[in-house]
């Protein structure tokens, strides 16, 4: 796969299992840092996060509940210190 995201930064919410984890993969694999967002399922998460450093990306779970303003917030806060780049809120 070409690393057209070669660079770029992408939260992938609700990534700890299914069309998420995927997506977040085809993430990782086009050659973005992902931040891979779940609510409850830490040891799914830990799992996509584990998959995609294996094949020498860059990836980060981070718990978040995306219905909540403070944890959108802290989401965003810990891309940004793990990853760099400008936030706005």
């Amino acid at each position: 796969m070409s690393k057209k995201l070669q660079g770029q930064v992408a939260v992938a919410t609700g990534a700890s299992k299914g069309i998420g984890a995927a997506i977040a993969e085809h993430l990782a694999a086009a050659g973005a840092a992902v931040v891979v967002n779940y609510a409850s399922s830490k040891a799914g998460a830990e799992a996509v996060v584990n998959r995609i450093r294996k094949a020498d990306g860059k990836a980060l779970a981070v718990q978040a509940d995306v219905s909540k303003l403070e944890d959108v917030r802290r989401l965003f806060a810990e891309t940004k210190k793990a990853f760099g780049g400008s936030t706005s809120s």
